[in-house]
């Protein structure tokens, strides 16, 4: 009997689909925010050497912080920057979703949904308002 379902068992794990194509993957929204969290977490980590650079550079004497200020200056660096920046507010909106649902506060899955809609709205709204103080 327990040969028979072992095999029965077989059968199902070779009947399921399989979806390989990460592309075609149509993920939930709070899966998507959450992915993200930890996505621009490792970014922000790893970046954080060269931000540490350029503000070593930048106190060590005039001539170098001009040169840092040049750098930042540019239109390509802005446009990092800017990612950076949506990097960091997402990053940091998720986070305090986070904390909140770790307190038991929106765990209900209508509420989650919400609440990772709120968090790519409030990151896009935050990094636009910095775009428009970098570029204006």
């Amino acid at each position: 009997m327990s040969n028979s379902s072992s095999q029965n068992s077989a059968k199902a794990q070779k009947a399921r689909p399989k979806n390989l194509n990460l592309l075609t993957i149509r993920l939930p929204i709070n899966a998507l925010v959450s992915i993200l969290h930890r996505a621009t977490g490792c970014v922000l980590f790893f970046i954080l050497p060269v931000v540490l650079l350029l503000l070593q550079w930048s106190l060590s004497s005039a001539l170098r912080f001009e040169t840092v200020v040049a750098i930042l200056h540019s239109p390509l660096i802005k446009l990092m920057l800017l990612g950076l920046a949506w990097a960091f507010f997402h990053h940091f909106f998720a986070g305090i979703r986070h904390l909140a649902m770790d307190v038991h506060w929106m765990t209900t899955l209508m509420k989650a949904r919400y609440t990772s809609k709120v968090v790519l709205v409030l990151g896009a709204i935050a990094t636009l308002v910095l775009a428009i103080k970098l570029w204006l």
